[in-house]
C-alpha cells in the first residue's frame, strides 16, 4: 500500500476554520474542509485536510490559534508538533 500522508489541522472555532480557508484561497493552496475524524477530538466539528507539507501553512496564520495538528500515514494518527 502506498504511503498516504494526510494532515488534519483542527481549530477551536468554525470562525477560525473559515478565516484559514480564506487565507488558503488567497494563496492558491489546496485543501479540503472535512468533518473531524472520529478518532480525533476538537472544539469545532470541521477541520482542514491537507495532502501537502504543512510547513507553508504556519507563516500564514500569525493570529489564528491551531488546536491540534495530526498526520495520518494510512495506518495511524500521529500528533505533529506545532511551531
Amino acid at each position: 500500500m502506498p504511503n498516504i500522508n494526510v494532515y488534519y489541522v483542527l481549530f477551536h472555532t468554525i470562525h477560525d476554520v473559515l478565516r484559514v480557508e480564506k487565507i488558503l484561497k488567497q494563496h492558491g493552496l489546496s485543501y479540503e474542509l472535512v468533518p473531524v475524524p472520529r478518532n480525533l477530538s476538537s472544539d469545532c466539528g470541521i477541520c482542514l485536510k491537507l495532502h501537502n507539507e504543512i510547513g507553508c501553512l504556519w507563516p500564514l496564520l500569525p493570529d489564528i490559534e491551531v488546536a491540534r495538528c495530526v498526520l495520518f500515514d494510512g495506518n495511524e494518527y500521529i500528533s505533529v508538533q506545532l511551531p
